[in-house]
This record gives C-alpha cells, structure tokens and sequence, in this order.
C-alpha cells in the first residue's frame, strides 16, 4: 500500500503512527515534492469513488487565487479540476491510502485508517 501525505500535516504523521502501531507494510509518498500525474490523480478518484472537488482543500491560499469556489461541479469541468490538483498539489486532501486490493480511503480519521488496513489486500508485517 502507498500513502500520500505532506509530513507538516497532523493528519499525516497521526496516519503513519497507527500504520506503524499496527506493523503495516507500505510506502510513503511526500505528494508535494512527487506531484501526481493527472493520470494517477484520476485513478487515485476511481478508487476512491471520488470526484476531484471532492478532495481539493478550497481553504488553501492557492484555491482562492484560483477561484475553486466559483468552479463548476460537473463533468465537463472534471478534467479542469484534476489539472488543478496535479498542478497544486496542496489542494489535494491528505493523507490519501491506496491499497494493493484496488481501492483507497482519505484516511483522515483513525477509523479511516483502520478501514484501509482490515480491506483486503493490506498485508502487515507480521505477516
């Protein structure tokens, strides 16, 4: 399993310490510094079952300069909104989990997290 996280976040480094207590097996990926691909961004929302507004941070300073707020939220603006993110990655609500089964949780709370861990394809190091 991956998990994007930004380590200045709370919610990050709260994610990380229950993956760690529950001897999860995963790599960390610091999205700011390796932005996601459009692509992997799309793929990240499938798994979710997601739309891009719906993990886009409209607090950050930069979805303001943007103007996410007046942004439709429709199809035809979909592709709009994933550009947004690939090119800002801080919009991005974190910390995101993928796991190996498929699937992936914005693992916001502790309850998230273990949600992500007890889905299918999550192995822990304890084997």
């Amino acid at each position: 399993m991956e998990i994007w996280i930004n380590p200045a976040c709370s919610k990050c480094r709260g994610a990380l310490h229950l993956l760690d207590e529950e001897s999860a097996s995963y790599t960390v990926r610091r999205y700011l510094e390796d932005a996601p691909s459009e692509s992997e961004i799309r793929d990240v929302l499938e798994r979710l079952g997601l739309e891009p507004w719906d993990i886009t941070r409209t607090q950050e300073a930069v979805a303001g300069e943007l103007g996410l707020k007046d942004w439709p939220r429709d199809a035809d603006s979909r592709a709009r909104w994933v550009r947004a993110l690939s090119e800002h990655p801080k919009l991005i609500q974190r910390p995101i989990i993928t796991a190996d089964d498929g699937t992936a949780v914005v693992a916001r709370t502790d309850e998230a997290v273990r949600d992500a861990l007890g889905r299918r394809g999550l192995r822990t190091r304890r084997g």
